[in-house]
């Protein structure tokens, strides 16, 4: 944290960094990795395959490097960011995510806890869009279009508004 002092010169605040030997350090790690040798050979056959997405393979050699074990050569962070095109950042939460969560956590995408846009359609207004569809369709009209379908559900105000391709994407769901 950099703060400023009262003779308006800046200064890094103590408690998150540390002068060693005219350098500044952070003081020790919060997450420490330390894989066992079931992991450690899992992460290296991993890597020496090559097969994988990208991410999971950088992800596994972050792992690797980061190793505080005895047989781990225990980088530092810096060290491994510059050794493996990462940021520091990078390797702070690949090593964070293995400690809270776990080694497939770790090397895996986080998996979203809900869509980024609701469905605008649950259950419910779902059955009701396909019952509209079954019925009979409008006076002088052989069948439901997509559109009428769309227009049907807005005046019934079973939705505000609706564009006739979801009601093709819940129509082809169902069928």
């Amino acid at each position: 944290m950099v703060r400023m002092t009262d003779s308006g010169s800046w200064r890094i605040a103590m408690k998150q960094v540390e002068r060693v030997g005219g350098q500044l350090r952070r003081p020790n790690k919060r997450y420490v990795v330390r894989l066992e040798a079931l992991e450690r050979e899992q992460l290296h056959r991993l890597v020496s395959v090559g097969k994988g997405a990208a991410r999971k393979l950088t992800r596994a050699r972050v792992l690797l490097q980061a190793d505080q074990s005895a047989e781990g050569p225990a980088w530092s962070d810096a060290r491994i960011g510059e050794g493996l095109g990462v940021s520091t950042r990078t390797v702070e939460a690949v090593r964070r995510r293995c400690v809270e969560e776990g080694l497939a956590s770790a090397l895996d995408r986080k998996k979203r806890c809900r869509p980024p846009v609701e469905p605008l359609l649950d259950g419910a207004k779902e059955a009701r869009l396909i019952a509209e569809s079954c019925s009979k369709p409008p006076m002088g009209r052989r069948r439901w279009t997509l559109r009428l379908l769309a227009d049907r559900l807005v005046e019934l105000k079973v939705v505000d508004s609706i564009s006739h391709e979801t009601v093709r994407r819940t129509l082809k769901k169902t069928s």
